[in-house]
């Protein structure tokens, strides 16, 4: 048997990672990198985008925030904390409000790209939730608007798909843990395809009012190959859960 030493490992590695940033992808007629078709992630974010353990209808998972720490204002950890405690009742997903951004796209459930010239739109199973991506230069329209999923406008750098979102509502949460964010909200996404049936999603968060500075997740988006796959119907009936509601 061979002796594969530690350097060896390393090179192999290396090159591991040199094929996924160099990843050409396809192109569309309009000659924009193609990121159409249906994508999933595959971990547990949607609950809890720190690491966490498992509990009653929790699945136990590692966090998608890079260097593990959400930087909290002492009074917004505070609320993150409470909200935690009664996240039965107060998170918005169990009142089947739309999730907003980042959030929707690591919902346990399939969503769908498809690209137009000047706009891309991206169909989620989830609550038949649609939103549109304007890629044609117009800056976001003057503030201050409340928007569940926010107004997004998106440009290609290089490969990679990076899209600008601000004009959120501050009724939605990162996760089911109660990470929460305010009104002023910013995200910026960027989707680089790293392989035919891989993507790599990347979030920055920035909100003044609410954290100390900007921080970022980032995990990876799987291609559902499938011969038959595609987006079916999640609908979410909330007047079932209606007794649970605050303020009612």
């Amino acid at each position: 048997m061979k002796t594969i030493t530690v350097a060896a490992v390393l090179v192999l590695c290396s090159a591991a990672v040199g094929a996924q940033t160099t990843y050409t992808p396809p192109r569309t007629p309009f000659g924009h990198p193609d990121l159409q078709g249906i994508w999933q992630v595959m971990n547990t974010a949607a609950w809890d985008i720190q690491d966490h353990g498992a509990s009653l209808g929790v699945p136990a998972g590692r966090g998608v925030v890079e260097g593990h720490e959400i930087p909290y204002q002492p009074w917004a950890l505070e609320r993150k904390q409470q909200n935690d405690a009664s996240r039965a009742t107060l998170d918005p997903d169990r009142r089947c409000l739309l999730s907003g951004v980042p959030r929707i796209t690591y919902m346990p459930h399939p969503f769908q790209i498809v690209q137009q010239e000047d706009k891309i739109n991206i169909l989620y199973e989830y609550n038949h939730t649609l939103r549109h991506i304007y890629m044609n230069g117009n800056p976001h329209p003057e503030g201050p608007i409340e928007w569940w999923m926010g107004d997004s406008r998106g440009r290609w750098e290089g490969n990679t798909l990076v899209v600008d979102t601000i004009h959120f509502t501050p009724e939605t949460w990162f996760d089911q843990a109660g990470n929460f964010h305010s009104e002023q909200l910013h995200v910026v996404e960027r989707f680089t395809r790293t392989a035919p049936d891989h993507m790599l999603y990347e979030v920055t968060i920035e909100d003044p009012k609410v954290f100390t500075r900007p921080w970022k997740m980032s995990m990876p988006l799987y291609r559902r190959v499938d011969a038959d796959a595609e987006i079916l119907e999640y609908e979410c009936y909330a007047y079932l859960l209606e007794e649970t509601w605050p303020n009612k």
